[in-house]
């Protein structure tokens, strides 16, 4: 089976309930999901915001990627999403990290994800939800991209069933 990788954040009001929910939409839209654990991550780029709730959940690859993202961006509007600022806080954010294998560059969409391999917050979910994946642009397996982002603050807060419940 294809699954494609999507990353949740969220930062504003209540962090657990917010991926919670994103959750459960992707499980109705997706049916079958698999999940990491949830990290606290320090924010990026724009750094005077609180601290970032993130996971990966993993769904069937089943919609074209353009679909998928235009869905993505439906749950997101459906549970309170306002885009105030680039970078900024959020109550929850849900980005297209990989679909199966796939290179994809439009205008609209870049899979894998363009910033992926700097992240920390993306990463470490991603490695520890599935530790054999290979950046489908360079090649290379995932984990080894980890050693690039070490100085990234990132504690790990709920792992095991509950993320995924």
């Amino acid at each position: 089976m294809r699954w494609a990788y999507i990353g949740l954040g969220a930062n504003v009001g209540d962090r657990k309930a917010a991926l919670a929910r994103a959750r459960a939409a992707l499980r109705a839209a997706y049916g079958r999901i698999r999940c990491s654990s949830i990290y606290e991550t320090a924010p990026l780029y724009d750094v005077d915001q609180p601290p970032y709730w993130n996971q990966v959940v993993a769904v069937p690859a089943a919609e074209a990627p353009p679909a998928m993202l235009e869905r993505l961006l439906r749950i997101e509007a459906g549970l309170g999403r306002v885009r105030m600022r680039p970078n900024g806080p959020r109550t929850i954010d849900l980005d297209l990290l990989l679909w199966g294998d796939a290179v994809i560059e439009t205008a609209s969409l870049t899979v894998p994800h363009p910033r992926l391999l700097e992240r920390a917050f993306a990463l470490v979910p991603l490695v520890e939800l599935a530790p054999d994946l290979v950046h489908p642009k360079t090649g290379r397996p995932l984990r080894e991209a980890l050693f690039g982002v070490r100085t990234q603050r990132i504690r790990r807060v709920l792992g095991g069933e509950p993320p995924c419940g």
